[in-house]
């Protein structure tokens, strides 16, 4: 990875919160209040304060190492250049496969059972599955034909998903049974974690956004600030959604699996509020899904043009000059991962991989505090406490993990295991991997 000259600096303090704001509110927050209810009932609200201090925890990290390496590939830069091109291939391979495939992955799935609710063929598995592949299929052929094409399809739908969530939380205020949010007592520290590890879901976003570094103005002043006026009024939304919909649905939260917050407008707004609901998520899950083929296959492709991956992966299309062998392949691996699993289960899966991405940061963090790096030469950002921070976040992110089941350890350990044996196979294979500078 080289220095990014001739970028311009051209983003600000509001534009990186807009980014910020628009990744991490996906489709994840109209299902993921009745896992939370599921897992502490009425005391679901205290899970959004668990997430929102360990996500500021992390993000602060992130704030720190963004200033201190402004480099376009986010996380990806501050890995390479702490640890070096192994770290750096493991932390981009693990953004693409966990954080992007399987969320895309697990969020198709609610876009398909939103639309079950709106006609029952599509719970068919035979229908379910080719409404996945030609979403996919689709967006694949959108997307080699041009970025253009592809960027105008994110931004037709992308205000779309905050309509209906604002609509409910004002409207369903006025629906709300006191008795519905009487406090079922604290949980234990097992179901926080649990839960915690489901909820980290709706927060991920902020190592994405992040990514073109290299073209923020000011990096030192603007990532910081940028990251917490998005934590903040991401945990605001967050909480109000979820306390107006326990406040309508009270028990049933927890039953209503497929469609929450539908059912919560249901009740508050009548028929009209519930379909308003069903048509914001069905284009929510949509929008996630087309700016996940839009941005993920560049990674992929990044990493193949850097020779970190078999050089194929970063070929361009003669005609289009668009990444399509990796547009190709992020869309069957995604592909094969929504029909092959559920909703609950690709979460957790791409929350742990994740997770490894954010503590590999926190432990950057540290090493690029102890280096004093700096790229663009200006005085970095520094959390306070120097190392303390970092160690915290590093601490709450383990604890998180623990609450990872044995099977889906060892599907992350499988995961690792097959990563590395790709990155040695290419190094070994290919010319030496540049490294950052």
């Amino acid at each position: 990875m080289t220095k990014d000259e001739g970028l311009i600096r051209a983003v600000g303090v509001q534009g990186l919160t807009a980014a910020i704001i628009n990744y991490t509110i996906g489709a994840g927050i109209f299902v993921l209040p009745a896992l939370v209810a599921g897992k502490v009932g009425g005391a679901a609200p205290v899970i959004y304060i668990v997430c929102a201090i360990a996500m500021g925890l992390i993000v602060m990290c992130f704030a720190e190492a963004g200033s201190r390496v402004s480099l376009s590939g986010g996380t990806y830069g501050y890995a390479e250049v702490a640890f070096g091109p192994y770290l750096g291939f493991m932390v981009a391979m693990c953004l693409w496969f966990g954080a992007n495939v399987l969320a895309t992955a697990a969020v198709i799935n609610i876009c398909v059972d939103t639309l079950t609710q709106l006609s029952p063929v599509f719970g068919k598995p035979a229908v379910r599955a080719a409404f996945i592949l030609l979403t996919y299929a689709i967006l694949a052929a959108i997307n080699i034909r041009g970025v253009r094409i592809g960027s105008r399809t994110v931004q037709t739908v992308t205000a779309a998903k905050l309509i209906p969530l604002l609509i409910l939380v004002i409207a369903g205020a006025f629906a709300i049974r006191p008795e519905n949010l009487a406090w079922p007592g604290f949980p234990s520290s097992g179901e926080i974690s649990r839960a915690s590890i489901l909820l980290i879901f709706a927060f991920m976003g902020v190592e994405s956004a992040l990514t073109p570094s290299g073209e923020v103005k000011n990096p030192v002043r603007t990532v910081p600030r940028a990251i917490a006026i998005a934590l903040i009024a991401v945990t605001i939304l967050y909480i109000l959604i979820q306390v107006v919909s326990q406040g309508i649905l009270g028990a049933e939260l927890a039953t209503n699996t497929k469609s929450p917050l539908a059912e919560a407008a249901g009740k508050a707004l009548g028929s009209s509020g519930r379909l308003l609901i069903l048509i914001g998520t069905a284009i929510s899950t949509f929008g996630f899904v087309a700016g996940d083929m839009l941005c993920s296959p560049r990674g992929l492709f990044a990493l193949g043009r850097d020779c970190l991956l078999p050089t194929f992966i970063g070929q361009t299309h003669d005609r289009f000059k668009t990444p399509h062998v990796a547009i190709v392949i992020h869309a069957v691996a995604a592909t094969a991962m929504a029909v092959s699993g559920s909703f609950a289960g690709l979460v957790a899966l791409s929350v742990l991989s994740t997770l490894i991405v954010y503590l590999i940061c926190c432990l950057a963090t540290i090493q690029l505090q102890r280096k004093n790096v700096r790229t663009d030469g200006a005085i970095p950002f520094s959390v306070p406490g120097g190392p303390v921070i970092p160690i915290l976040a590093t601490a709450m992110i383990i604890w998180l993990m623990t609450a990872s089941t044995r099977a889906e350890f060892i599907a992350m350990g499988i995961q690792v295991a097959v990563l590395t044996l790709i990155f040695f196979i290419v190094r070994v294979r290919r010319v030496p991997v540049p490294t950052a500078s």
